[in-house]
């Protein structure tokens, strides 16, 4: 171990084992060193912190490290030490940031989304964070600016549409969200702020009397027409219907009918529009007789994205045509010509 100005033909004709700490000029940085372990020079520092003695390595002689270049950062980090702070902690800690990438964090997101949502929005959540967002996945989270969330939606909005950007952008700002409420020390989400691509309006015209009379003439007996039919006189979206048990249809006969779930179940679906389906069972001629009777335990099997050629009504195989007076033909005002949004 020896003491030197450290210079480049110092380094170069240090040999494997030795040590040489920088002293002996006016530019000397006391702790700064260079030393060969076996081929490779390599520029450290020695310091005291909280009382330890720590090593702390500032990079391999060569480039972009050159003696006077590794000497200005250990005068930094001495630096960092008179203010009170450790920069092997500092070193550790952007080294574990650095680790934490979009991809890493989406994937620990889509395991506890998976477990919150339903299918169909968790099928979405994970194609926006893992294929629209792609681009980002290399980047650490505690790197992504607002600047690279806007110019990456607005590259999205361009190439795939505005309802696409906004929705992805929607989940890129729950995911932080959750990634901060995780503990991950992030500033701040970097997708409040930006943005958010403008959409089209949704179309809000309703089906009239007219058209929905001859909608209900069109359909055929099969499925895909009693589907139609028995979205018309209860006024519930699909999913409601296809995800209906044949226990909940227990007390359809009831005059005064009520569900027994919990009207959070199927999120619109009231204690009203229970006894709007109800009624609507009881006009179907003799299928409320034949529920209890039923061995599948749903009103519909198969998928409800293929729901026009796979499900079935069961015992659902007659209709009243046309609907009973009682189910004005406008209560069908559900079935909007605007788009899913």
């Amino acid at each position: 171990m020896a003491s030197a100005n450290i210079t480049i033909r110092a380094v170069e004709a240090l040999a494997a084992g030795a040590t040489i700490w920088d002293t002996g000029h006016r530019e000397a940085v006391r702790g700064f060193g260079v030393r060969r372990q076996r081929d490779q020079a390599t520029y450290v520092l020695k310091y005291r912190v909280f009382g330890r003695q720590r090593f702390l390595t500032i990079g391999p002689h060569g480039s972009p490290w050159t003696p006077n270049k590794a000497r200005r950062e250990a005068k930094r980090l001495l630096g960092l030490v008179a203010d009170g702070k450790d920069p092997a902690d500092a070193k550790a800690l952007a080294a574990l940031q650095a680790a934490d990438t979009l991809r890493k964090i989406a994937d620990e997101y889509l395991k506890h989304a998976k477990a919150k949502q339903r299918p169909r929005p968790y099928s979405e959540t994970e194609r926006y964070l893992l294929v629209v967002w792609k681009p980002l996945h290399p980047v650490s989270v505690f790197k992504i600016t607002r600047r690279h969330v806007a110019a990456r939606v607005a590259d999205i909005a361009k190439d795939q549409g505005a309802v696409t950007a906004a929705r992805a952008r929607t989940a890129l700002s729950t995911m932080f969200n959750w990634a901060i409420r995780e503990g991950l020390d992030i500033p701040a989400n970097p997708v409040l702020g930006s943005n958010r691509p403008v959409q089209p309006k949704s179309r809000d015209r309703v089906l009239t009397d007219a058209e929905i009379g001859a909608i209900w003439r069109a359909c055929t007996d099969d499925d895909y027409g009693r589907i139609v039919r028995i979205l018309i006189v209860t006024a519930q979206r699909r999913d409601e219907i296809g995800g209906m048990l044949w226990p909940e249809l227990a007390n359809i006969s009831s005059p005064s009918p009520q569900p027994p779930w919990p009207c959070s179940r199927l999120g619109a679906m009231t204690a009203i529009s229970y006894s709007a389906t109800a009624r609507a069972g009881r006009a179907i001629g003799s299928a409320g007789s034949r529920v209890g009777r039923s061995r599948r335990p749903h009103l519909m099997r198969g998928s409800p994205r293929r729901w026009a050629s796979r499900w079935h009504l069961g015992p659902f195989t007659t209709f009243a045509v046309p609907p009973p007076p009682q189910w004005p033909i406008g209560l069908a005002c559900c079935l909007t010509l605007s788009k899913r949004s």
